[in-house]
């Protein structure tokens, strides 16, 4: 009998803490997770405008990861010589977070949204229309993400199977090569190219999200970068053709900067980052993955890099003195300076005054025709930074589109950053068909109609007897002109060897000169003029940006990549790739 008791009472306390046990674990149905969450087509229509929002933070494109391909390239020099550069400079040492790490964490934000997406898609019933579009942009905004992982740091880990997230054996992924990277970027973007409505098919819904279109533009640039031209060079062909629907050149090169419906995803515009404009969004500055608010400013931070500290913004970054004298040694063909100069760099040009609504300086007041900033005349380009000098960038900011008359720094300028241009089409289709057939008439015109929309003179074929006399035009002429200051020139730089050459190496330092004189230096630098140029400082391998030390340290299979290595990337990419040589 006292057994018997024993054993009941034994039963009653398991009985009892089981009951307790099953009131604690009550769930709480407004705390959703990723297990839960995305099992129809309206959570997952949620879950896709969540990766557009990744790629607004700071290291994809709202401030660091915008600019640093710019720095990275000859056009745009670290004025404020501080933020930026040791990547002006391409000797980073792996251990700053500004480059070798925000990005990276940013970018694989994206990365993570978008495989979340796509391993649930498929079990989710909708229309054939629903699936194509929520696969199609998951699947070409994880090709955006590895398109710049790649481009910025070279070997980097492969996941494309959000399962690999819950297990401590895949979670921490070792390296993968650039050849991998893109291979899976061809594979996505050819899938998204399919899947995703034209921008005219798509109508209101298209307006700000991935299209054919821009699935079909940025196919042609990965498969540039490994010299694909034949492949890259149909595409375009394509896309010019209006197979992935209709893009034009804007009649006013202005209108792919300036803020406003009536200028953001315009005909030109194959793809762009959405902002809010000035002063429509919150009042909290969302700069990081952990910082989520919903009253976030919704605005990008690149105008605080740009413009001028003399104005009130960082002055990080300045353009230079090579890119301005590019500008002013052709006229358009009544005799003004390439408009392009306006929106490209900041400076003060007697004849600004006398353009139709345009006005001689930045952030202008009072009367739109008046040359007013602060209340006090500008008759000269205001400093990039104070101490330093330089020359201010007008490009994605409010330099030049009188909204408002001061600079508000942080994540509240709201020009739409437009990642791709049919501008950039017609000079890769230039740049496609002159290295598959050498210099014809069809290169030619290809540029010339993007030199029409500024009243440049044509270029006329017999002018340039090589492919590479052709190749030096469209690289050293046009698209810096064109694309200035914009993201992608480093990225050139890289697709075309420029860093394993030492005649292209000896160009790069020229292009880089700078004067740290307290001026905005626009006089045409030589090696005994210049104070300096970056690129005296470059180490081997440092074209790409290193892979973060902690990075590394945390991650036992992870290894560093040619800048951590200080490795010479250049007989690799000599006995694949073509590089043209200088031509004078």
């Amino acid at each position: 009998m006292k057994n018997l008791n024993i054993i009941l009472l034994t039963l009653i306390l398991l009985g009892g803490l089981t009951a307790c046990n099953d009131q604690l674990n009550v769930e709480n149905p407004n705390n959703q997770t990723t297990y839960d969450f995305g099992d129809s087509e309206s959570e997952l229509q949620e879950a896709i405008i969540s990766c557009y929002n990744r790629i607004r933070l700071e290291g994809s494109f709202a401030r660091v990861g915008y600019t640093m391909d710019a720095v990275r390239g000859d056009e745009v020099w670290n004025s404020s010589q501080q933020w930026y550069l040791e990547y002006d400079n391409l000797n980073s040492p792996g251990t700053i977070e500004i480059g070798d790490q925000w990005i990276w964490r940013d970018w694989y934000h994206v990365v993570n949204r978008t495989n979340f997406v796509l391993s649930k898609v498929d079990a989710v019933e909708m229309p054939q229309e629903s699936y194509n579009q929520i696969a199609g942009q998951a699947l070409f905004l994880r090709s955006l993400a590895y398109y710049h992982l790649s481009t910025y740091y070279q070997t980097v880990p492969l996941i494309t199977d959000y399962a690999s997230y819950s297990d401590i054996n895949t979670m921490y992924a070792p390296n993968n090569s650039q050849e991998e990277v893109f291979d899976q970027i061809e594979i996505d973007l050819t899938s998204a190219m399919e899947m995703l409505p034209s921008r005219d098919k798509g109508g209101e819904w298209a307006q700000g999200r991935a299209t054919s279109g821009a699935a079909a533009g940025y196919m042609a640039r990965a498969l540039m970068f490994r010299h694909k031209f034949s492949e890259a060079y149909a595409i375009l062909k394509d896309i010019i053709g209006g197979k992935y629907g209709h893009y034009a050149l804007t009649a006013d090169y202005g209108d792919n900067f300036r803020e406003g419906s009536p200028y953001e995803n315009n005909a030109e515009s194959l793809f762009e980052v959405q902002f809010l404009d000035y002063g429509t969004g919150g009042t909290d500055e969302e700069w990081t993955p952990v910082n989520i608010s919903s009253e976030a400013t919704q605005g990008h931070a690149v105008e605080s890099n740009y413009a001028s500290q003399e104005l009130g913004s960082w002055g990080d970054l300045a353009g230079s003195p090579w890119l301005y004298n590019l500008f002013i040694k052709e006229n358009s063909t009544d005799g003004r300076l390439d408009p392009r100069l306006y929106w490209t760099l900041v400076t003060f040009e007697e004849e600004y005054s006398t353009y139709t609504n345009q006005k001689t300086a930045a952030y202008p007041n009072g009367d739109p025709r008046s040359n007013v900033v602060y209340q006090n005349e500008i008759t000269q380009t205001p400093l990039s930074n104070n101490a330093q000098g330089g020359i201010s960038i007008a490009k994605f900011t409010n330099a030049r589109n009188n909204i408002y008359s001061s600079i508000t720094n942080g994540l509240h300028c709201g020009v739409n950053l437009r990642l791709m241009r049919y501008s950039d089409v017609l000079l890769r289709a230039a740049e496609c068909e002159n290295e598959i057939n050498g210099p014809t008439q069809t290169a030619i015109d290809y540029i010339n109609q993007v030199r029409r929309r500024v009243a440049l003179p044509d270029l006329i074929l017999s002018d340039f007897p090589s492919a590479d006399a052709l190749f030096e035009q469209i690289a050293n002429v046009e698209r810096p002109k064109e694309f200035g200051c914009e993201n992608g020139r480093g990225i050139d730089l890289l697709r075309w060897g420029f860093f394993y050459d030492q005649g292209r190496l000896n160009q790069l330092v020229e292009h880089g000169y700078y004067k740290r004189d307290g001026t905005a230096s626009t006089e045409e630098l030589t090696a005994e003029t210049a104070d300096d140029s970056s690129f005296n400082y470059y180490y081997k391998g440092h074209e790409y940006f290193p892979i973060y030390q902690s990075t590394l340290n945390d991650n036992p299979n992870l290894v560093g990549n040619s800048a951590n290595k200080n490795e010479d990337n250049g007989p690799v990419f000599k006995e694949k790739y073509n590089i043209r040589p200088v031509v004078q």
